[in-house]
């Protein structure tokens, strides 16, 4: 029994280490943190920026999207699902946080469905009259080589030379008027960055 409890504490460990290897890779000291506002207290920016794997998402019609392709700029990656409720509520703040961006080239907002079977993200928007709520799908769980996807709805925050900088895990009001003003500070502090940074 003892033998068989320790096998199975060690396979645990092995696939938790596996889920954060790339959380290991130290890139560059972030600094001094920004100062968050009160509705950015579930934000946490990392000390270090992290390298991660350059994962691919796909569009609603089946296009390959990878995260490199938005070198340069800040990217924020929404995760949501059509079973999460607080993800339902969240979508509407993302689309405005999304539209009051639009054109800033410094800045991209991805949401990303962790739904397993696709097929129900095209009926869940028309459902909600989403229409306006651009989604990637991530059919085959790329998101979890980057952090576990275990809580829905939670925001990945990716620096310009795709290293993850800082995260929220839960549902956030990004449409708060404080929290236009703190992603423009983060937009200045890692849109720039390369990966020499």
């Amino acid at each position: 029994m003892f033998k068989q409890a320790t096998m199975a504490l060690a396979l645990l460990a092995c696939s938790v280490s596996a889920q954060a290897h790339s959380l290991q890779n130290k890139v560059y000291q972030t600094g001094e943190p920004l100062a968050k506002p009160m509705q950015m207290t579930g934000f946490t920016e990392m000390s270090w920026a992290r390298g991660v794997p350059d994962i691919e998402m796909q569009t609603l019609d089946g296009q390959v999207v990878k995260l490199s392709e938005y070198q340069g700029k800040l990217v924020l990656v929404n995760l949501w699902a059509t079973w999460c409720p607080p993800c339902l509520k969240e979508i509407p703040s993302i689309v405005k946080l999304k539209q009051d961006n639009q054109d800033n080239s410094k800045i991209e907002i991805i949401s990303l469905s962790i739904d397993e079977d696709t097929s129900l993200v095209p009926s869940f928007l028309a459902k909600h009259n989403f229409a306006n709520f651009e989604t990637l799908l991530d059919p085959s769980s790329q998101i979890e080589n980057i952090m576990p996807a275990n809580v829905v709805p939670a925001t990945y925050m990716f620096d310009g030379a795709g290293n993850l900088v800082g995260f929220v895990r839960g549902f956030m009001h990004w449409d708060d008027k404080s929290v236009q003003p703190f992603v423009e500070q983060l937009i200045t502090k890692y849109a720039d960055k390369n990966s020499a940074s």
